[in-house]
């Protein structure tokens, strides 16, 4: 069953494409780096943020990351991260953060944004009439139909290499005592010199005592 949703889902996309009116695409340029799920650094225009979608954020700072948002950005580098893509415009060429807008297609025709929401680490959030926007929606509901990622019924636990830190949590101490009682380290290594001193005054004392009464 899942096999034939998958299919039909594909078909669907495909005839949507081959309807569609062709979309402007710019030469290849290079993928940089990738910023979050959604936002992209290449070569020749910057910064660009994928068009109709919306990945969770990876908070800045103190911030804590939204579940999937480690999720997406891995995904997203996996697809395009140092290889050579075409951004395709459709609508609005920048948003209002002047980033460019498009759709991230790779070499042999996979387009980023689509696979994002398939895999369920983006939402559509298109409002306006776009060329792809069947494409995303069908993707997204496939994803609805399997429960992957967002619209499973538990957000994964964070990311292993991630911590967060408030900016009033005290520096942590080592669960490891620097000693192995409160007593200063001073005063228990006098009553320690102490202890054995007498120990042996005492030795020494109780020898001289027994060897007077030999006598």
């Amino acid at each position: 069953m899942q096999n034939l949703l998958t299919l039909v889902s594909a078909l669907i996309a495909i005839i949507a494409t081959l309807g569609a009116r062709p979309l402007p695409r710019s030469e290849l340029v290079l993928v940089q780096y990738v910023l979050d799920g959604d936002t992209i650094n290449v070569s020749m225009f910057g910064r660009v943020r994928l068009l109709g979608i919306d990945a969770p954020e990876i908070g800045r700072g103190f911030d804590t990351a939204a579940p999937f948002a480690y999720a997406a950005k891995e995904k997203l580098e996996s697809l395009v991260l140092h290889r050579w893509v075409r951004l395709e415009s459709d609508g609005e060429r920048m948003d209002k953060y002047k980033r460019r807008l498009a759709y991230v297609v790779t070499e042999d025709d996979v387009c980023a944004n689509v696979v994002l929401v398939r895999e369920g680490l983006a939402r559509v959030t298109a409002r306006v009439p776009l060329a792809r926007l069947d494409e995303l929606k069908h993707a997204e509901a496939e994803a609805q139909s399997f429960r992957k990622g967002l619209w499973g019924e538990a957000p994964p636990a964070q990311s292993p290499g991630y911590t967060r830190r408030s900016p009033k949590t005290k520096k942590r101490r080592s669960s490891w005592q620097r000693f192995p009682s409160s007593t200063p380290r001073n005063e228990r290594f006098a009553n320690a010199t102490s202890s054995i001193t007498g120990s042996i005054t005492g030795r020494s004392g109780s020898s001289s005592s027994s060897s007077r009464r030999g006598r």
